[in-house]
């Protein structure tokens, strides 16, 4: 049975489950936009403004769903700055459960035909060999800007919960969570990160909404004059006691403090608290961004999976 369109936070949930069958056997083959935490991150802050130019298909086997497809076709990006960044291609998220691989051609086919006469990327992962010959045979090719030294393709990093060194902090700042904090102070924390961003106070609420969010595990750096100077969301998927890293930031004008390294090991600690085992977060795996790797090879991570950036032209 195959079903399609406008996607729902039910949807959300389904496709999540499908991660978290995967992580369990396969996780080098969870794709970078479809792992447990990073769909929920996804969903949540951008289906207010966004979510009427998304389009997804789900396939079923025996009532479990199998694979599914997200398109995100061009919209109108609005940032906190003022300015505006017209999205004019097509982006597919997707994933298919690795016992049904050959899914893989009806996923494309749909894709090809929900963006047709628009240019259309995709990021399969480098070590599904199988899906990277399907996509070829369909007309993809690597896209060599995306491979550059500046690319912006992503890698998948891991560790485990053991031997977890303990954080510390500058003088005067200090570790909060969201639930302390509250809705101002955590988006304050993504916006000084991230700006420009189109992240708001109404993108929040809808982070919050998603079942896998916990404020307790949404962790934030105070500085000693009441800034935010740092902030990274927590999901833990229980049923494979991981917990994910997603997004992770710190404020300009605190960086280069140590921040970073300390609330990414506070969070490994809260983590292993909440029942996790294993940790991830992903990063820009280009050798022209080096930062956040740095960080998280510093914390104890290291490389699982990455991307394979495919383009396929208009027409």
């Amino acid at each position: 049975m195959v079903t399609a369109e406008p996607l729902t936070a039910d949807d959300v949930e389904l496709m999540q489950g499908l991660a978290q069958r995967i992580t369990a056997t396969r996780p080098e083959l969870v794709n970078s936009d479809a792992s447990y935490g990073e769909l929920a991150w996804n969903w949540g802050r951008g289906h207010a403004a966004d979510g009427a130019g998304w389009r997804r298909r789900l396939w079923f086997s025996d009532g479990e769903l199998v694979a599914w497809g997200w398109a995100q076709l061009p919209h109108r990006v609005r940032r906190t700055d003022g300015s505006v960044k017209d999205v004019t291609g097509a982006y597919l998220a997707h994933q298919v459960h690795p016992a049904h691989a050959g899914l893989v051609d009806d996923v494309i086919t749909w894709f090809d035909a929900t963006a047709e006469n628009l240019e259309r990327t995709v990021l399969p992962c480098a070590g599904d060999e199988f899906a990277l010959k399907r996509w070829a045979a369909h007309g993809y090719e690597t896209d060599p800007a995306a491979l550059g030294d500046t690319g912006s393709w992503t890698q998948l990093t891991e560790r485990d919960l053991v031997d977890i060194e303990e954080p510390v902090l500058p003088r005067g700042f200090r570790f909060r969570t969201a639930d302390e904090a509250g809705p101002a102070a955590a988006v304050e924390a993504h916006a000084h990160a991230w700006t420009p961003t189109s992240y708001t106070a109404e993108a929040y609420e809808g982070v919050r909404r998603t079942p896998a969010y916990r404020g307790d595990l949404h962790i934030l750096v105070e500085a000693p004059d009441g800034t935010m100077a740092a902030s990274a969301i927590l999901w833990l998927d229980e049923v494979n006691e991981t917990v994910e890293f997603e997004p992770v930031g710190t404020h300009p004008g605190y960086r280069r403090l140590g921040l970073g390294r300390a609330m990414m090991l506070h969070g490994l600690h809260r983590a292993r608290a909440a029942g996790a085992r294993h940790a991830t977060v992903a990063c820009l795996g280009a050798p022209g961004h080096p930062r956040a790797r740095g960080l998280y090879y510093g914390v104890g991570f290291r490389e699982i999976s990455r991307d394979a950036p495919l383009l396929k032209t208009a027409g």
